[in-house]
């Protein structure tokens, strides 16, 4: 896997496909590579750029805290190596708050945003989650800790429907698990992001994704984010979990390229 020095550490990625540059970020405790269900649509449009966020898969994972802001320089820091002057951004939960400091923090830099599961400032409900996420997986085994993280972001009928997939996912928790201090520093992220208020500064298109049985991040971060962007568009997919882009596979990447290539 390619490693280049970004703001300091190694940054991994991987690329795929040709065409204008679609940069992807990952969620908490994700590396890049699970995007690749979403990639193999992608890549035959756009020339895709899947980040090891740092902490996460083969990328540097220093002490922590990390911020959001940290990880967008992290990110710019890569596409200048990359020799990349300005992309199409999507974020999945944690992704999505790092693709929003990007858009913020170097608008120059996006072409267009894809926010998925997202949020723009913890309330208490959502801090909560993600402080007891941290302090749950320091003491749980990464198979346990793997059931959990799957209780909350996939919706109850897909669980249901998928449970073979569901236990796979817990064996491989176990293979290869996330440093902790790796992770914890990822949860300080989710939870210090705050861009609620300076939100209206984005101007490019922005498409925002959120399932409407997601109890994760709530329906209702999703529609405060869309508030405040001027050039939003909201997609709620019904009964669809905080992972509703695998859920609803192909209509959520359907949904995603028709918005990519009209911008």
């Amino acid at each position: 896997m390619p490693v280049t020095t970004a703001n300091g550490i190694r940054v991994a990625y991987e690329e795929r496909g040709a065409g204008e540059p679609l940069v992807l970020l990952m969620g908490l405790g994700a590396p890049g590579a699970k995007w690749e269900d979403h990639a193999k649509a992608y890549e035959q449009h756009f020339r895709c750029i899947l980040v090891d966020n740092r902490g996460a898969g083969e990328s540097d994972k220093p002490q922590g805290p990390y911020s959001t802001r940290m990880m967008a320089d992290d990110t710019a820091g890569l596409m200048e190596a990359l020799g990349i002057d300005s992309a199409h951004i999507a974020g999945i939960s944690m992704g999505s708050a790092i693709a929003q400091e990007i858009a913020l923090t170097y608008p120059e830099k996006v072409r267009s945003l894809v926010l998925i599961s997202s949020w723009a400032r913890c309330d208490a409900y959502t801090r909560a989650v993600f402080d007891h996420f941290r302090m749950i997986r320091a003491t749980a085994s990464p198979s346990s800790f793997m059931q959990l993280l799957q209780l909350w972001i996939f919706s109850a009928a897909h669980y249901e429907n998928h449970l073979a997939d569901m236990a796979q996912g817990q064996r491989e928790a176990a293979i290869d698990p996330m440093l902790q201090h790796a992770f914890s520093a990822q949860c300080d992220a989710c939870m210090g992001h705050d861009a609620l208020d300076r939100l209206a500064e984005i101007r490019q298109p922005v498409l925002i994704t959120v399932g409407d049985a997601d109890i994760f991040t709530p329906l209702r971060l999703s529609e405060e984010i869309h508030r405040r962007l001027p050039n939003s568009e909201l997609r709620v997919f019904p009964g669809g979990g905080h992972a509703h882009h695998w859920e609803t596979l192909e209509a959520f990447n359907s949904a995603t390229l028709d918005f990519l290539l009209r911008h």
